[in-house]
């Protein structure tokens, strides 16, 4: 955990939010700054800058996000589709840097992305 992590602080506590899922490894809730009807973030409680932080020993968490953000997406009215998001860097659109995957829909989705 860093102090100035803003992820951090909303698993400490330190800053609230709305839960939508948490166990021991993640938790789940709805972005402030949406980029569509549907903006879920689920993130590990792990500190961990990014996607390319991530070791083979984090396989099973990043497949744990990735089921919890399917089954999210789901339960969110998505089933006919969404989409999954990891930035990694600032080029690539990151601003916080605490891994985290965005679930996004509820709208047409364009392609390529950005």
């Amino acid at each position: 955990m860093t102090q100035e992590c803003i992820f951090c602080k909303i698993i400490a506590g330190d800053i609230p939010a709305a839960l939508l899922y948490e166990d021991d490894d993640i938790l789940a809730f709805n972005d402030i700054s949406p980029a569509a009807p549907v903006h879920i973030l689920v993130i590990p409680r792990k500190h961990m800058r990014g996607p390319a932080s991530l070791s083979e020993a984090d396989q099973s968490l990043i497949g744990k996000m990735v089921l919890k953000g399917t089954e999210l997406a789901i339960d969110a009215g998505l089933a006919d589709g969404y989409r999954l998001v990891m930035n990694n860097g600032e080029n690539a659109g990151q601003t916080v840097f605490h891994l985290h995957l965005h679930v996004l829909g509820g709208r047409s989705m364009t392609w390529p992305p950005g």
